[in-house]
């Protein structure tokens, strides 16, 4: 009988998504990834113990979890309790947290982040105005918070970054890779996706500017890139990674072309020898449903000769084999399936049955509920 067992799974893990993956110089056991997930339970913008116990509870052998975004800097800051990477204090608060996913085999990458204009007066220093590549505010006001913690406040109308001032969010970026790699992280995300700063230079319906950072396709994409150089110059470009959303228009960011964008964009973070390229979907043009598109990765899959990662709602392990089989991606980046699944990975290697997520409990004050009380397979 205990022979049959170790057979059924044996024969569980073959499948694509649960074989290794060579990724620059890291080994991985399979290809299922922690997606980068805000939970904001970082309190004073400083990563919490609490975050030791979340993050090792997803953590398997061999296997690649990213980070929550993380501050690049005091102006970076769009959402009440996210943590920050640009303080001697936010290093030490992280490397308890790293050790602890190091201590169980996992490599650990850090989202780097700046909201841009995502942002409200009451989150940057001084009430200042937030930064970005225009001074085109939002048009689609909201709330910024999560469930359960909304904030009567719209986001701000933001100030445009002069030339001189996007040298210094350029080396910004660089210091909080220096200070990633110091916590101990494996390596560094630069977040260029979902509307937020980078991705506010890269859309053509958000950059507006005239001079060498606006206008052309090339120019747009010169601030991205002249980070990745920079962070890449500074901790070694097989460890860098970075996410894009050519297709969604998540905070008011879109852009009239994203194949092109997005084939541009694969191209030259190929050329700079990034470790990976994580994409979030066409499918994925809000931020909390799939829809019917005929739109594909596929050129930026064959543009990008690193790891390429895909987001896009993944919650069926059958869906997710399917693109790892099929050649479209190496690695499949998991959201709300890993949140309510520390396990997840043993659950796809058995097949069995998944949790589900309670939306409501994403984003709440506690370092316990709806973070890490879900229960394991084993429970």
């Amino acid at each position: 009988m205990e022979k049959q067992e170790e057979e059924k799974e044996t024969r569980m893990d073959c499948i694509a998504l649960l074989t290794p993956h060579k990724m620059e110089t890291f080994h991985l056991s399979h290809r299922i990834v922690l997606a980068p997930l805000s939970r904001l339970r970082s309190y004073s913008f400083t990563p919490q113990p609490h975050a030791i116990l979340y993050y090792t509870q997803r953590t398997t052998e061999g296997g690649l979890l990213i980070s929550e975004a993380s501050g690049i800097s005091e102006t970076a800051q769009g959402l009440p309790n996210t943590p920050g990477i640009w303080k001697k204090e936010h290093v030490e608060a992280w490397k308890p947290i790293v050790k602890g996913v190091h201590d169980k085999g996992g490599i650990f990458f850090c989202q780097l982040w700046h909201s841009g204009r995502v942002s409200n007066n009451v989150y940057q220093p001084n009430s200042r105005s937030p930064i970005s590549s225009t001074d085109k505010p939002i048009l689609n006001q909201q709330f910024i918070g999560g469930s359960e913690r909304e904030i009567d406040a719209n986001y701000s109308p933001p100030h445009r970054l002069t030339v001189e001032e996007i040298s210094g969010v350029i080396n910004d970026f660089r210091i909080a890779a220096k200070n990633a790699i110091e916590a101990g992280f494996d390596g560094v995300e630069i977040h260029g996706a979902n509307g937020y700063l980078i991705d506010q230079f890269l859309k053509n319906q958000v950059n507006d500017r005239t001079d060498q950072y606006g206008g052309s396709l090339q120019n747009r994409c010169r601030f991205p890139l002249e980070v990745i150089k920079a962070v890449s110059d500074e901790v070694g470009s097989e460890k860098v990674g970075m996410r894009l959303s050519p297709f969604a228009n998540y905070n008011d960011s879109a852009d009239s072309d994203p194949h092109t964008l997005g084939v541009f964009m694969a191209d030259s973070l190929s050329q700079l020898g990034i470790c990976y390229c994580h994409v979030i979907e066409p499918r994925m043009v809000t931020q909390f449903e799939r829809v019917e598109t005929r739109e594909s990765l596929a050129e930026m899959r064959k543009a990008f000769k690193g790891s390429f990662i895909v987001a896009g709602g993944y919650y069926d392990r059958d869906e997710a084999n399917r693109v790892v089989e099929n050649g479209d991606a190496d690695l499949v980046a998991f959201g709300r399936a890993f949140l309510a699944n520390p396990d997840l990975v043993k659950r796809f290697r058995l097949n069995a049955r998944l949790n589900e997520y309670d939306r409501s409990t994403f984003y709440i004050d506690a370092p316990v509920v709806g973070y890490t009380d879900y229960p394991f397979l084993d429970d």
